[in-house]
């Protein structure tokens, strides 16, 4: 997601002078300076991370994930670290007790986006520490940024707390999971057993360690993301009863039926003429946007650089040439269909004359509040069936809910606390355009609070040459040290 700023001009020139380098707490001052020397170990901590990947979709790196997951927390103070079966890959329960009032709840995921290598410039394994201009040194590879780096600092700072012999002013449960890049199909497989959902009942908040600074050192606080579905539609001549069994030579186009097309029309059929707006029969109606969300999306646009923006990205319009506030305003409001990525016949260098016997097409549809990811899946299919396209086999391989926290819970208060500190007015924004699992925390049974939290940049999630700055030379956001100090005023505040 990109960050979005909800400050007046004038605060934000003062933030760019002071930076972010004074909101310790002076009791800290001892742990800030054990992560200072603890610097070289939680670096190769992160690396040796790296190095091993979990990648569902390939179901490449399982058990060994998983095994490397649970040591990460026994090594980081967790007395308890165990790993939990579900019907996918397995997930981790870990409990730090340290006799504490308040118990906070946490949320890692331990598995990475598929890569290429010939994409990167830099081996997306070898974790190397690469300069770069502007940034500092950073550490580069596949995990970097989404979600090792930061969860990986969090447990950084838990390494400092103990090593200056102090307890931990929190205890912690958290919940770790092995396929979040593949939508969390079985999260809920793992935290509704009886003794995970009861842990997770005594906590205050669940929250997942991230990077939220900008390069201009603007923090935001996102309070809910979009929900999703990840599915697979496909068209094969033999479930169609068309078209061939197996690819033929595309002369036979003249006498025979093309699966392809057959899907390409079918896709058509979902969306509006220019591809932006849903056209599923029966499918949900996002909610209206309220007027506070509305507020927080004009103040942001009035200072967030529309220019930056489309620099970042790649693009020269948005859709129907939107002015920039009305773009951020869909960019919250709306649901998405995508297309990930069209797949059939042959696509290696060349031509190769065929016609294929099946084409599949990978999409992702997000979710705004009040959809439901159950729902999705039945209004495609009945969709397709109304119009001719029944054979097409709709196959979900993972989805949930959206999900909202109110900015009033301690667990975003605490967040709001430390950032001030720092010297930094944070950017309440309605939620992520992306998607998280955080449904299963904020729905029932539990109904607890859930957000993110963490200084430092990184960038690059599921692109190659991802990257998380580990000594930053920009004066407006932290590095490693900086970001690991930030989870440790973080912890202290919400014992308070």
């Amino acid at each position: 997601m990109n960050r979005e700023s909800f400050l007046v001009p004038a605060v934000a020139a003062l933030i760019s002078i002071i930076g972010v380098h004074s909101f310790y707490a002076a009791e800290n001052e001892d742990i800030k300076a054990e992560i200072g020397k603890r610097h070289a170990e939680a670096v190769k901590r992160l690396q040796d991370w790296i190095h091993l990947p979990s990648i569902a979709a390939e179901n490449r790196g399982y058990p060994d994930g998983t095994e490397f997951m649970i040591k990460l927390a026994r090594d980081a103070g967790f007395q308890q670290a165990t790993r939990v079966e579900t019907d996918g890959k397995p997930g981790v329960f870990a409990v730090l007790d340290a006799g504490a009032p308040k118990t906070v709840g946490l949320y890692f995921m331990y598995d990475v986006k598929q890569f290429d290598p010939a994409e990167w410039a830099s081996p997306p394994l070898d974790a190397a520490l690469v300069e770069k201009p502007g940034l500092g040194k950073a550490i580069v590879g596949r995990g970097a940024v989404n979600q090792k780096g930061p969860e990986a600092a969090f447990l950084a700072a838990l390494h400092a707390i103990r090593g200056v012999g102090k307890k931990l002013p929190v205890n912690l449960v958290m919940v770790a999971e092995g396929e979040e890049e593949i939508g969390s199909p079985h999260i809920g497989q793992i935290v509704h057993r009886p003794e995970v959902q009861a842990a997770l009942s005594k906590c205050m908040g669940v929250f997942m360690p991230s990077t939220m600074q900008d390069l201009d050192g603007i923090v935001t606080v996102s309070l809910g993301a979009k929900g999703v579905v990840e599915l697979e539609l496909v068209s094969s001549g033999e479930k169609w009863g068309r078209g061939p069994a197996k690819d033929i030579h595309s002369s036979l186009k003249a006498m025979v039926d093309s699966p392809a097309w057959h899907l390409v029309k079918a896709l058509n059929t979902l969306v509006s003429e220019d591809g932006n707006e849903i056209a599923i029969d029966g499918y949900a109606k996002p909610r209206p946007i309220s007027a506070e969300e509305k507020t927080m999306i004009e103040n942001a646009s009035k200072i967030r650089s529309e220019a930056q923006s489309k620099k970042q990205l790649s693009v020269q319009h948005w859709i129907n040439d939107l002015p920039w506030e009305e773009a951020n305003v869909r960019l919250e409001s709306q649901p998405t269909a995508n297309i990930e990525g069209l797949v059939g016949g042959y696509t290696g260098p060349g031509g190769k004359t065929v016609l294929p016997h099946k084409a599949i097409a990978k999409m992702d549809f997000r979710l705004v509040p009040d959809m439901k990811a159950a729902d999705v899946v039945p209004a495609i299919k009945a969709h397709l069936a109304k119009r001719g396209f029944g054979d097409i086999e709709v196959n979900m391989s993972g989805g949930y809910d959206p999900t909202s926290t109110s900015a009033n819970t301690p667990l975003i208060q605490a967040q709001i606390s430390v950032l001030k500190r720092a010297g930094i007015e944070p950017v309440m924004w309605p939620r992520n355009a992306g998607s998280y699992p955080g449904y299963v925390f904020t729905g029932e049974p539990l109904k607890l609070a859930a957000g993110h939290f963490g200084l430092g940049h990184g960038s690059g999630a599921h692109a190659p040459d991802e990257y998380y700055v580990i000594d930053s030379t920009n004066p407006k956001i932290q590095g490693y040290d900086g970001a690991v100090m930030s989870f440790v005023e973080y912890l202290y505040e919400l014992a308070k």
